[in-house]
């Protein structure tokens, strides 16, 4: 622990999932703004970049409530982004105990130390929770989950509205990113490996989603912050695309023969979960409350393209 940056008095964020895509994104913002103490935390050791300090970092079981109460007393934060989930679509569906242990009852352990400390509690949900009829959503569409994973989400968002303080949920849709000490692709990057090899890709053209740059979803989060609204958000991306569409996308940018991309439908793929046909999030409320502006999917893209050229990811 750093007793100096604990002394700060700028307010404090606990960000739980440190070590994943949203939560670097979020530990890096804060420490590019300045404005706030960042508190990460994670299971096992810290995997964050060593020259980049300037944080506290906690190993915490957020499925442990012991384990959530300690750092919670010690440290009070003033606000909790909860970015830590079991997102594995079809995992979930496999292994219910793991997933419900994950992101429900490991959710009612961070409600219960941001209720000590009287956190604002900011909750990352999912465009799951909706059946994909009637796509694009906004926040006051109906839910109706079609896999577990989305039922999850949908469950604890309910828990979430009972919260005694503050609270926020934050639903996103397929983000993307590039993150230090992951292996983790997506789909850009796959895309450019197979194009480069001279594979020939299928990709559906009747799922559609509005995908989310990791670095637009870690600033909508402390967008929220920074107003201190509360309630429900939307925080994607801006443009309604199937993956054949971002397939191309990306082999135009990167001035990749397309041809070897080949359109399909979902009924060709034998997947464990059920997945949503349209979904899409209509994020016209972050716009007007927050500022929240997401980049272009090809300026993604272009983000992207700089940070494979890092070879370690660097601040």
């Amino acid at each position: 622990m750093d007793i100096n940056i604990l002394k700060s008095n700028k307010p404090k964020i606990l960000i739980t999932g440190a070590n994943g895509l949203l939560g670097q994104k979020i530990i890096k913002e804060i420490l590019i703004e300045g404005k706030y103490t960042a508190i990460a935390t994670g299971r096992g050791d810290c995997r964050l970049p060593t020259e980049w300090g300037g944080y506290i970092y906690e190993e915490m079981d957020i499925t442990k409530l012991s384990d959530v109460m300690d750092v919670f007393k010690v440290y009070k934060p003033d606000y909790v982004i909860h970015a830590a989930s079991m997102t594995d679509v079809d995992r979930c569906e496999v292994n219910r105990h793991a997933c419900f242990e994950q992101n429900v009852t490991a959710t009612l352990n961070i409600m219960k130390g941001s209720a000590h400390a009287k956190s604002h509690l900011i909750f990352i949900s999912t465009d799951f929770i909706f059946d994909g009829k009637n796509g694009p959503y906004d926040e006051l569409a109906k839910p109706n989950p079609l896999n577990y994973y989305g039922k999850t989400k949908i469950d604890t968002e309910t828990e979430i509205q009972g919260y005694e303080y503050n609270w926020s949920i934050v639903r996103t849709n397929l983000v993307y990113g590039i993150a230090h000490d992951m292996s983790r692709s997506n789909i850009i990057l796959w895309v450019k490996k197979g194009l480069e090899q001279n594979k020939e890709l299928s990709l559906v053209d009747d799922q559609f989603r509005t995908p989310t740059l990791a670095e637009d979803l870690a600033n909508g989060c402390l967008l929220i912050v920074e107003k201190n609204a509360t309630g429900i958000f939307n925080i994607s991306g801006d443009e309604l695309l199937t993956p054949y569409d971002m397939a191309i996308k990306t082999a135009n940018f990167f001035e990749l023969n397309a041809e070897g991309i080949k359109k399909t439908d979902s009924s060709i793929f034998t997947q464990v979960a059920t997945r949503p046909l349209k979904t899409g999030l209509d994020i016209s409320k972050a716009k007007n409350i927050l500022g929240f502006k997401p980049k272009t999917f090809t300026e993604g893209i272009a983000i992207l393209a700089k940070q494979i050229k890092l070879a370690n990811y660097k601040m």
